[in-house]
């Protein structure tokens, strides 16, 4: 889920927040969202004002602070509104609804659901209040509001070759070549990005991508190790302090493949310092992953200071909150990452983290039919992410590990996803209906599905799987949906390429017990590519993917890469398949 790529446009504004004076006015009540909220409205008359936040969210500590301290503020809502708080990362229904406003989105509802106002980002006192009169008094529909015209799903699950162009175009001209990376004002790594330059073939393309993973080394906490979530100002050294699973998981999977790609150890030595912060403060006792750290260690206070500070002193002052939520949706992603961090290092202990964490999901998220709750209880859902998050978590541990059963759960997710999330024309919903709101489609989230999808036909065989590839790339390939956010062009564009093109596919035959079998299959493991189908086949046993070539009864172990059309020479060592690798861009 991207909902975090747009974040709010008030936490660069150079303002500075001033803590509110003791109010006169009683403290706001805030009420959870609930599927009655709007029959209740309606009945008391009364507005609905939605505070949607983050728990590591720097200014929505402060609006908290000083905004909704505010007598006038404090009044208003008292008066005529219904205040109701979300947590975003709790409800991913309503936070990709509107993670183009935050965080914190403020969200004015007229009492019979109608969208009144949406804003982005810190508000100040007298901006609230005077929104808050305002639609007390005349309750239309301001300019945030906008009828976004439905999506006329592409009639084939392609992109035009003229779009295309147009995407890679765009991707280029937007590439910031004096401080790398793109996007001028927020500086991270969109992972999907940096994997489509990576998988072109064009050498600009995968310069860019390594000037950019050596700029954005710059957001890695030197003292703790992980990843914050972006820069300001349009380079790379104004930080914001915040350290989200979502980051974490995507910039340790991109690290570690970029490592082997460009053959730069560096890389390798960042995406194991994000290792490190999750072993460190983002792992339950019993191997689950939590959610976020905080970006202040004193709430709405800015933490550049703190945060230049080296372990020890930091920890005299104290360490920023811990989100210790545990969703499966953060954790499928985290355990997909650790899955391709392994195949890059070889390291036992990084594959028994990922294991673990997927152990303890599936024991405390399952849901009847191979679907994941998102918590412990959810208030809504089931939601498409989670299990989206999941099925690709297994099929990485599969292409890692050759277990069988990691490959049968991730088939199961897919097959739920299709039975509960499917929408009739094209894409996925990320999730059912829920009291007023329709279902909601986003493109982070097919991006994922269709690459998850397309390449579980390839391990399986099983055309179903293809087709739902294709039902989210109808979606994805609508000129309304690839137009219409620059941030979502690398994945569109992956999407795209891997439904015309077969995955590297890499064999390895030969008895799992014997250690230069398995150090092939290591090695095919640390691949440099999501787009990749890694099987084990040993002839004592029934593997549960598909088997579409004979492989020759041999004397010893041995590495197989083939094509659409053709299997290389047999590889008997892994000096061989390195160059084999090293020879394929």
């Amino acid at each position: 889920m991207r909902n975090i790529l747009i974040t709010v446009l008030a936490i660069l504004c150079p303002l500075t927040a001033v803590a509110a004076a003791p109010s006169s006015q009683p403290a706001i009540v805030w009420e959870k969202w609930s599927d009655d909220l709007f029959d209740r409205a309606k009945k008391e008359n009364r507005l609905v004002i939605l505070d949607l936040e983050a728990v590591w969210c720097h200014w929505c500590h402060v609006m908290e602070e000083t905004t909704y301290r505010d007598d006038a503020v404090r009044r208003l809502i008292g008066q005529k509104y219904i205040a109701v708080r979300v947590d975003q990362d709790s409800r991913p229904d309503l936070s990709n609804r509107y993670e183009d406003y935050g965080w914190p989105a403020t969200i004015i509802f007229a009492p019979d659901g109608k969208e009144l106002a949406k804003r982005q980002g810190y508000l100040r006192p007298l901006e609230m209040s005077s929104m808050l009169q305002a639609f007390i008094d005349d309750p239309t529909p301001g300019p945030s509001v906008q009828n976004r015209d439905g999506v006329q799903p592409s009639t084939t699950a392609a992109l035009s070759r003229e779009l295309r162009d147009k995407l890679i175009g765009q991707l280029k001209a937007a590439y910031d070549s004096k401080n790398a990376g793109w996007g001028t004002v927020h500086k991270f790594i969109d992972a999907d990005v940096i994997e489509f330059c990576l998988a072109s073939g064009d050498a600009d393309l995968r310069k860019m991508a390594r000037q950019t993973l050596t700029a954005a080394m710059k957001l890695i906490d030197p003292a703790w190790g992980g990843v914050y979530q972006y820069s300001t100002d349009g380079d790379w050294d104004h930080q914001h302090f915040e350290k989200i699973m979502s980051y974490q998981a995507d910039d340790m999977r991109t690290y570690a493949r970029a490592s082997v790609a460009f053959h730069e150890p560096t890389f390798l030595k960042s995406a194991e310092a994000i290792h490190h912060f999750l072993q460190a403060f983002l792992t339950g006792p019993e191997g689950a992953f939590y959610t976020s750290q905080d970006a202040d260690l004193v709430q709405g206070e800015h933490s550049s200071e703190y945060f230049a500070m080296g372990d020890a002193d930091r920890r005299k002052r104290g360490v920023p909150v811990i989100d210790r939520h545990i969703y499966a949706r953060e954790n499928g992603w985290a355990i997909e990452a650790l899955a391709v961090l392994y195949g890059v290092t070889g390291d036992e202990a990084t594959l028994t983290e990922a294991k673990r964490a997927a152990e303890w999901i599936v024991a405390h998220r399952s849901l009847e039919d191979g679907g994941f709750r998102h918590g412990e209880r959810d208030e809504a859902g089931p939601y498409l992410g989670d299990s989206l998050a999941m099925g690709r978590a297994f099929l990485a541990l599969y292409s890692a590990s050759a277990e069988d059963s990691y490959l049968a759960k991730a088939v199961a997710a897919a097959t739920y996803i299709e039975k509960n999330f499917a929408m009739n024309d094209a894409g996925y919903a990320t999730a059912a209906v829920h009291g007023s709101f329709p279902s909601q489609v986003q493109i982070d989230e097919n991006v994922s599905l269709s690459r998850f999808a397309n390449l579980l036909q390839a391990y399986t065989g099983k055309p179903e799987f293809r087709g739902m590839a294709e039902r989210a790339m109808k979606y994805l390939a609508s000129p309304q949906v690839a137009g219409r956010r620059a941030w979502a062009f690398g994945g569109i564009l992956l999407a795209d390429q891997e439904l015309t093109v077969e995955p590297i596919h890499i064999t390895i035959v030969g008895p799992k017990k014997d250690p230069i079998a398995r150090s092939l299959f290591q090695t095919a493991s640390s691949w440099p590519t999501g787009y990749k189908r890694v099987e084990w086949y040993d002839r004592g046993g029934k593997p549960l993917a598909k088997m579409d070539v004979e492989y020759p009864e041999l004397s010893k172990p041995a590495a197989f890469f083939c094509t659409g059309t053709a299997c290389s020479f047999p590889m008997f060592t892994v000096q061989k398949l390195e160059a084999k690798r090293d020879e394929v861009k």
